[in-house]
């Protein structure tokens, strides 16, 4: 077992050449630690930066290094802390962890800092979330939902559910457990008011899941379109490099090629796919069979049009998928339209109030599309800004945060939510106070799970600062 009261080492910056490494020790020997191999007359100032030699314990220099102190419990896992900066050279580096292993430390376990930061009341299991979100933020948007989160907003909106649901559970609870006091009559009323708030705060955060599977995964953008519409073309241009093969020929692409890149503050899974053939080969059906595959796993389509040709009659299975809140015309090639030949519809702009996309059984009205030639590079930086528009509608704000729960939080909420359905279906039937009870508690429960918190005593003081029992 785990035990909080060893002092842990490791290091703390990837392997690798650089400027600097840090190597990172927390537990209750740090102090001793960095007097005994800075050499230093008195124990470390606590949040100052110190410049010494690092010995070893046969007192061997191992490098110069700026040494920093955190004194429990004023330290990221509120337990001592000690930062070695020294060169990074990996081999020092590992000399330094070594000589710490010698002097009574232990190798951490993956996460420990962050975990005991959790045990220590520092940090909230949301928070310690956060922290991965932060180190692995794929783009701006990530990155500012992750410093939130660390910075406690997802908890902040919990700990507002949880005080709603507190006083809920407390006034039903007073009933069941002081029925001789002088209380006043039963407001059911009020408890309903309270249960349908905490339904609409947690629908609320629950409709963020998507969100945050974007903003860790990327927003997965699938090129899809007739063969030789440039399709690749576009990935090419889009990522700025020859990403995929080009040809006259059709049919090039056989298979889905996928690249990330940022779009403005977006991280895009960029995937390029076989061309819709009405009537294709064998191995364009393989193909088409992909896209189809990546065409149900889309957030957002980019359907490629050649603006030379009349528009192609798709596959239903694809249509059926297009929206105007999910897809993008792109009408290609128009370096080739000759004068008044153009297939794209009329417009005063690059982008359209309305365009229909058919076949044998859906229609699609695509609010909008944009005119590109990936041979110039025209219309190119349009299509980047309609991207950017259509993918900051997939964001769910909190009043001024971004608020972006992952796939455990939901599991959470979603109990929680349940729970709530079912006390408002007692609570609407007229049920006995014992069973609305524990459907609040098992909602509190729910909630506690996304902080790693459950506190029943607050229930408590809310129960008798409200009713004043015992008075």
């Amino acid at each position: 077992m785990i035990s909080n009261r060893d002092t842990i080492a490791a290091l703390a910056t990837p392997l690798g050449t650089s400027a600097i490494a840090i190597v990172r020790a927390s537990g209750p020997d740090c102090a001793a630690i960095a007097r005994d191999a800075l050499k230093l007359p008195h124990p470390p100032p606590a949040r100052a930066a110190t410049h010494a030699d690092y010995r070893d314990r046969s007192g061997a220099l191992l490098d110069d290094v700026v040494a920093t102190y955190y004194a429990a419990p004023n330290s990221y896992t509120g337990d001592d802390i000690l930062e070695i900066a020294c060169h990074g050279n990996p081999f020092i580096a590992q000399k330094i962890l070594e000589d710490l292993l010698t002097r009574g430390c232990r190798p951490a376990e993956a996460g420990e800092f962050t975990r005991r930061a959790f045990i220590n009341g520092r940090i909230d299991l949301s928070q310690a979330e956060a922290v991965m979100d932060l180190i692995h933020a794929r783009s701006e948007r990530a990155l500012i939902a992750a410093n939130q989160q660390l910075r406690g907003s997802l908890g902040r909106h919990l700990a507002s559910l949880t005080e709603e649901l507190l006083s809920a559970l407390a006034h039903v609870e007073a009933y069941i457990d002081f029925p001789d006091e002088d209380l006043p009559d039963e407001d059911r009323v009020s408890v309903r008011r309270t249960l349908d708030s905490l339904q609409t705060g947690t629908a609320r955060l629950l409709a963020t899941q998507h969100y945050g599977e974007l903003l860790r995964e990327g927003i997965r953008t699938v090129i899809i379109g007739e063969p030789n519409a440039g399709k690749s073309s576009l990935l090419n241009r889009l990522v700025g490099h020859e990403r995929a093969l080009v040809s006259p020929e059709p049919g090039t692409t056989r298979d889905f090629i996928e690249e990330r890149l940022h779009i403005g503050p977006h991280c895009l899974r960029l995937i390029d796919t076989a061309g819709l053939n009405p009537s294709p080969t064998l191995l364009e059906k393989l193909g088409m069979a992909k896209t189809l595959e990546r065409a149900s796993e889309a957030d957002l389509f980019l359907l490629v049009l050649d603006a030379t040709k009349p528009h192609p009659n798709l596959p239903q299975e694809v249509t059926c998928k297009l929206t105007s809140d999910n897809a993008l015309v792109v009408f290609n090639k128009i370096d080739l339209v000759e004068a008044g030949k153009s297939q794209i519809p009329n417009s005063k702009s690059q982008r359209n109030s309305k365009f229909q996309i058919s076949n044998s059984k859906t229609k699609t009205d695509i609010t909008d599309f944009v005119k590109t030639s990936c041979v110039t590079g025209e219309g190119i930086e349009l299509l980047e800004k309609a991207i950017v528009a259509r993918a900051e509608a997939f964001r769910r704000d909190q009043g001024d945060e971004i608020i972006a729960i992952n796939a455990r939080h939901a599991d959470a909420l979603s109990r929680a939510q349940a729970s709530l359905e079912s006390a408002l279906a007692h609570l609407d039937a007229g049920g006995p106070s014992e069973l609305l009870a524990a459907d609040l508690r098992a909602a509190l429960d729910a909630y506690g799970e996304i902080g790693g918190r459950i506190d029943n005593e607050r229930m408590l003081d809310y129960l008798f600062a409200t009713f004043c029992i015992g008075k």
